[in-house]
């Protein structure tokens, strides 16, 4: 059998759970998932390898009209995903019939790539709601090859849709080592692990005003030691993060140590501090420097 290669890019709306498709597409948890919106604000790549195909799945942040310069960024992601595919994975979640971006939608419709349609989250609806979004999506995306109702949250029809995947990636080379799981490094991960427990654990603006630097990251033969910095916007939010006592921080950094020692298989020494960096959303400078 010829060796199939391909990146399948998934584009939908905030919340939909594509960071949850991603993630059980190539069987790791890599991309963080939470019920907040906007919990993506990075297109991350995830790789499925077998001796037969690599796939790569591109997470890519909800498509929202932005506030201010870091989601201009983010949604930069999204428009680069449009030009690099070789199948297009359009997420929406049952009930959800608006499209925050008409221009991509029809992107979508005049494109000659193939294009799949994931209906997510079936079972907090019925027949009716489900018959009347694959209506829908019918005509808004004529072209798109198929329609899968799914519900990743209880593994509904999942293996269909990824087999209907592999049935439209080409033949093509390996663009990654087989062994690589992502184009982002630990640094990203460590980062990314941090900003999902603060996600959790609190709430208003707190979360989408924090930035998670990895300051280093020293692995040795045991274990691997990390100081991280956590940037917020204002000094009553530190006041927040870190909590009475230090109670909250404390919650965070074991959590995501929990977490850091599954996924990498060692031993982590956590060091985290809380930082203020008032306009860092708005300085295309420190923008660039965290990536976007």
């Amino acid at each position: 059998m010829a060796h199939k290669s391909g990146f399948v890019n998934i584009i939908g709306n905030p919340n939909v759970g594509k960071s949850s498709l991603l993630n059980a597409l190539i069987g790791q948890k890599l991309a963080i998932i939470n019920h907040k919106a906007q919990t993506t604000r990075h297109r991350i790549f995830g790789i499925y390898n077998t001796d037969d195909y690599q796939i790569v799945f591109s997470d890519t942040p909800g498509v929202i009209k932005p506030a201010y310069k870091m989601q201009e960024n983010m949604m930069t992601f999204v428009h680069e995903a449009l030009k690099d595919a070789d199948v297009f994975l359009f997420m929406a979640e049952l009930g959800d019939r608006k499209f925050k971006d008409q221009n991509i939608l029809e992107k979508l419709r005049n494109t000659e790539v193939p294009v799949m349609v994931a209906i997510n989250k079936i079972d907090l609806g019925d027949q009716e709601d489900l018959d009347e979004d694959m209506e829908f999506w019918s005509e808004s995306l004529p072209g798109a090859k198929r329609i899968f109702p799914i519900s990743v949250k209880e593994s509904f029809n999942v293996d269909s849709l990824f087999g209907a995947i592999k049935g439209e990636i080409p033949e093509g080379p390996e663009w990654f080592p087989k062994d690589q799981l992502t184009d982002k490094d630990e640094r990203f991960v460590v980062s990314e692990i941090i900003r999902e427990k603060i996600l959790t654990h609190y709430q208003q603006e707190i979360p989408y005003s924090v930035q998670v630097e990895v300051e280093s990251f020293k692995e040795e033969e045991t274990i691997i030691r990390i100081r991280a910095l956590i940037f917020v916007a204002r000094d009553t939010q530190k006041s927040i993060i870190i909590g009475k006592g230090g109670v909250a921080i404390k919650r965070v950094g074991t959590e995501a140590r929990k977490d850091m020692e599954r996924f990498f298989g060692k031993k982590i020494f956590l060091e985290t501090f809380v930082k203020v960096d008032k306009d860092w959303r708005n300085d295309g400078r420190k923008l660039k420097k965290y990536g976007y």
